[in-house]
């Protein structure tokens, strides 16, 4: 069915031809559905792999109707996008809430869980559980209201992510004082300026590139707060948005019998309650602080020795961090960078993967949504394993950040063919221009390397079962595990020596300049864990009842209070844009990112251990993890790899945290 990849087109043409076929399919998935119900005797082969398959065909024809709407937004992708989710979220509520099919699926368990692998046990428990978790066993009324729910809140969050984008592209900064853009290195000055009747001007915007070169280049500090200010408090109509998102959530979970949303959202990942995450983030929180302290009050007396009559705010740490970074190790970003040409990166890329997992990559010439994206095939020891699709420049109309999204999902179809998977890599690092290619920061060579490893869990699947497979049937909390693993190889001195040369002479970065660049690695690394813990307690803690946005504010103020460092200003309403939770799939989730940490930390001490090229050891984290996708649990998956638990230590280890903090 979709294994022909030249009938794979993801080109912005012809969107609302794609959307009418969607909803095409969707009304002829729900008949067959229904001509499945009809079989008398029902089995895994002939009802529950034909009803993965009908789902694997609708995200198929959805995922690129999704990824244009973020990676190419315009008015077509806003329209088709606003008006399949209500009729896809419709249709996935009414499949979740469907009692014949629940009996059914329940009945097939019980008769063959004895005969069914691992993988086909691990779809049903994973299906039954989700039928529960969508109301089945509700009342009508009550299925009905949860129904009502899932597609206001579909509508919801992605109004949410609209407003953030529609806030970050409406903005510019323009200056006209050459004095304040005097410390951007050339290239950025150059990607800014701009001829506007006769006179010359520096545009800044709030695109990641633009907005993280000024904020840490620039030199007026009225600048840099104006533009920071811009930053953290766009999209304020999303204040209402996230009230009633977080009021829906709420409802959802009380009518599924469980006290809060935080509880309905940690049924499905490998932490057991609110109050395991907490503690968790707190004891992080309290062994990181001392250091954060320490580190906050290093960056005060430097900032205080080179003219700042002040301490150093929220506007100011981007500035000044650089500045301590390149005085104590010797490292500025802009130094590195011509060492990091995009190309040149992924090149390095892709030789590290061939040596460390045998991975092949062939360019292919096919059609994309933008002259900038790159496509590979990718073969394993001369099988072909699926494709990758790679767009890393900023651009407008394109969501911040960068991720990993599925289109295919590797698994075997009702004909017996194995149907090979296809991902998307998205970034934003700066484009190329006339006058320069695409130059990447040190953090965002790490970046690519995550995300790279999140498309390998996706793509390196050897399971046959769509609904386990790839980053399918995967803990939230554990699918941060692969691409953690993957980005914490970026530094290392075999790694660097693949890919950093120089775009210009073609020389290779000096052997000094990797060793200053790896003892940066945990620059104010307390500083970092801190900020992450910032965010993921509040995440937990506004999901624990039903808060109105005052009482959000109140939240957001008392975990600033309990953890924070650098105390940002009062006007920062970061809450607008958290899209992670209020637009993405991180609510009451967010906490993942450390979760997952600890055991890509403890995995990667293991390779630092051994060699980061030792084959056996690879071998084995190839078929217990990047293999296995969701077919078992993560926690037995990587006892499985690594012959024991992990161990919180090795973050802090990880992160240079001295853990000298006594919790009781």
């Amino acid at each position: 069915m979709l294994h022909k990849f030249e009938e794979f087109d993801v080109s912005d043409e012809n969107i609302f031809e794609r959307k009418e076929e969607l909803l095409r399919e969707i009304k002829s998935s729900k008949e067959k559905i229904q001509e499945l119900l009809k079989i008398e005797e029902k089995n895994y082969k002939n009802f529950v792999k034909p009803y993965q398959i009908i789902q694997e065909k609708i995200n198929f024809l959805f995922s690129p109707i999704s990824h244009l709407n973020y990676v190419k937004n315009s008015e077509k992708t806003q329209q088709a996008y606003t008006e399949v989710i209500p009729v896809l979220t419709e249709f996935f509520t009414e499949l979740g809430q469907n009692e014949e099919l629940y009996k059914a699926f329940k009945k097939v368990y019980e008769e063959e869980k004895d005969t069914l692998n691992q993988e086909q046990k691990k779809v049903l428990t994973d299906i039954i559980k989700n039928f529960e978790l969508s109301g089945v066993n509700l009342e009508r009324d009550k299925r009905e209201r949860i129904r009502e729910i899932n597609i206001k809140l579909s509508q919801l969050q992605n109004q949410y992510g609209q407003n953030v984008l529609n806030s970050t592209d409406s903005f510019e900064m323009l200056i006209d004082n050459f004095d304040d853009v005097k410390e951007l290195p050339e290239i950025e000055r150059e990607n800014a300026k701009l001829e506007k009747d006769g006179k010359v001007y520096y545009r800044f915007t709030l695109q990641q590139p633009s907005y993280i070169a000024y904020m840490t280049y620039g030199t007026s500090r009225e600048k840099r707060e104006y533009l920071y200010k811009a930053y953290v408090t766009r999209a304020p109509e999303n204040e209402k948005v996230l009230e009633e998102i977080l009021k829906l959530r709420h409802e959802k979970a009380v009518l599924l019998g469980f006290k809060n949303y935080a509880e309905l959202s940690l049924e499905t990942k490998m932490a057991k309650s609110p109050e395991e995450v907490i503690d968790f983030l707190r004891e992080l929180g309290l062994k990181s602080k001392p250091q954060a302290e320490r580190e906050y009050e290093e960056l005060n007396r430097f900032a205080h020795d080179i003219g700042l009559n002040d301490n150093v705010r929220a506007y100011d740490f981007a500035y000044y961090s650089e500045k301590l970074k390149k005085a104590k190790f010797n490292v500025n970003d802009e130094e590195y960078k011509p060492f990091f040409e995009k190309n040149s990166v992924i090149k390095g890329l892709f030789d590290f993967l061939n040596r460390f997992l045998k991975l092949e990559f062939e360019r292919v010439d096919v059609p994309t949504w933008d002259k900038s994206v790159d496509v590979f095939q990718i073969y394993r020891k001369g099988d072909l394993i699926g494709r990758l699709y790679l767009d890393l420049e900023a651009r407008k109309g394109k969501r911040d950040g960068a991720w990993m999204d599925e289109w295919v999902t590797h698994h075997e179809d009702l004909g017996g063919n194995i149907i090979p998977p296809v991902a998307f890599i998205v970034a934003n690092f700066s484009p190329s221009t006339q006058n320069s290619p695409s130059l990447l920061r040190p953090y965002d060579v790490e970046t690519l390397f995550h995300e790279m490893g999140h498309a390998l869990h996706h793509l390196l699947s050897k399971v046959k079962e769509p609904f386990v497979s790839g980053i399918s049937g995967v803990e939230w909390d554990a699918v941060e595990f692969p691409s953690q693993f993957f980005e914490k190889f970026a530094y290392e001195k075999e790694i660097l020596k693949m890919f950093a040369v120089h775009y210009k002479t073609g020389e290779p970065m000096p052997e000094e300049m990797m060793e200053r660049l790896k003892n940066a690695k945990n620059f104010q690394s307390a500083l970092a864990m801190i900020r992450q813990i910032e965010f993921a307690l509040f995440d937990m803690l506004i999901h624990l009842d039903s808060y109105n946005a005052e009482d959000v504010q109140k939240i957001l103020n008392q975990v600033r209070e309990e953890v924070s460092v650098i105390k940002p200003p009062e006007y920062n309403k970061f809450q607008w844009s958290f899209s992670h939770i209020f637009a993405g799939g991180y609510a009451a989730g967010y906490y993942s990112y450390k979760w997952a940490e600890v055991l890509s930390a403890d995995a990667y001490f293991m390779f630092i251990e051994s060699g980061i090229f030792d084959d056996s050891l690879t071998d084995t984290f190839y078929n217990e993890i990047l293999s296995k996708g969701g077919s078992e649990p993560a926690d037995i998956l990587f006892k499985r790899f690594a012959g024991r638990d992990p161990e919180i230590d090795a973050l802090l280890k990880l992160s240079g945290i001295e853990n000298n903090q006594e919790v009781n």
